[in-house]
């Protein structure tokens, strides 16, 4: 069993209290692997799908759960590894996009909007190029297709001492002293809204199990075969909206390198904010994010 799981269950419960016709469940994927699922919203209406990033979990969606819940279906995913859901076995072979398509499925949902950052955004990226046709619109923020193997290659020896010599850093300096390190990342590029946010994404990163820089982990995003897959199509005309935080790395000034086989992307920068933009701007991203849902499907008032 998982430690802490019980009280992370607790605490998302709360967080999701406030939204209409909520519910929290398990759903299975391949591997016998259970994801904790939170649905709100209109069972009725236009399906959005949020995916968290890397060491956060749900939590990190509570303002857009609220804000969107009000018009739409609204479901948020724990990844695998991640929040409440099972735990990532090394040496399994799974992709995340795979697990959520498996989730809508059980949902029985045939498309729906995908929004996901940062690591949310990579497994976004591979639903946008391997499975276009589940995709009835695509928010990609701080994040795009990532550049990585795919689980068809299988991890090659340089990469097992790559992550073999994080798994040492992270015993030798101590978890607690790496998560807190990895916690100042996170927040490095944020605006005037940091003092703001630290204390949620403190609590998420504290809760999280540090399990991938401690453990071998297979290749779980299509990643590079995605890329290719994209390339290989020539245009995807799937509604695309990509989002960036001004001071998040530099990255952008840069317009993501996807939208040139994009016939239907727009591009967005939040200003005063940066990786973490969702949770620091809001108003902004909940904006943007709305006008960008309108403008594929008018919800019932």
């Amino acid at each position: 069993m998982k430690l802490g799981i019980s009280f992370l269950f607790a605490v998302a419960c709360i967080a999701f209290a406030s939204c209409a016709n909520n519910k929290q469940s398990y759903i299975s994927v391949i591997n016998n692997a259970r994801l904790a699922v939170y649905e709100s919203g209109q069972s009725d209406g236009l399906p959005i799908v949020f995916l968290h990033g890397h060491s956060l979990d749900s939590r990190m969606w509570q303002a857009q759960i609220e804000y969107f819940s009000k018009n739409y279906r609204v479901i948020a995913i724990d990844l695998r590894g991640y929040g409440s859901s099972t735990e990532q076995v090394e040496g399994e072979v799974f992709t995340h996009a795979d697990d959520v398509l498996q989730v809508a499925d059980r949902l029985h949902i045939e498309r729906a909007v995908y929004v996901g950052l940062s690591m949310g955004a990579f497994v976004v990226g591979d639903l946008l190029s391997m499975y276009p046709e589940r995709c009835l619109g695509c928010v990609l923020a701080s994040g795009g297709v990532r550049h990585s193997p795919p689980p068809s290659e299988p991890l090659d020896s340089a990469e097992i001492e790559r992550q073999k010599a994080t798994i040492d850093e992270w015993q030798t300096v101590g978890i607690d002293t790496m998560k807190g390190r990895w916690l100042r990342t996170l927040l490095s590029s944020a605006g005037s809204a940091r003092g703001a946010i630290e204390p949620k994404l403190r609590t998420m990163v504290s809760d999280w199990t540090a399990w991938q820089p401690t453990h071998i982990e297979s290749h779980c995003y299509y990643g590079q075969a995605a890329w290719q897959m994209l390339i290989e199509r020539g245009q995807t005309n799937v509604p695309c909206l990509f989002v960036r935080g001004s001071g998040d790395g530099g990255r952008a000034d840069r317009q993501p390198r996807e939208m040139k086989y994009l016939t239907r992307a727009r591009y967005e920068v939040i200003p005063d904010c940066g990786h973490m933009l969702n949770m620091e701007k809001p108003d902004e991203f909940n904006t943007l994010l709305s006008e960008f849902i309108e403008s594929l499907y008018s919800p019932k008032k």
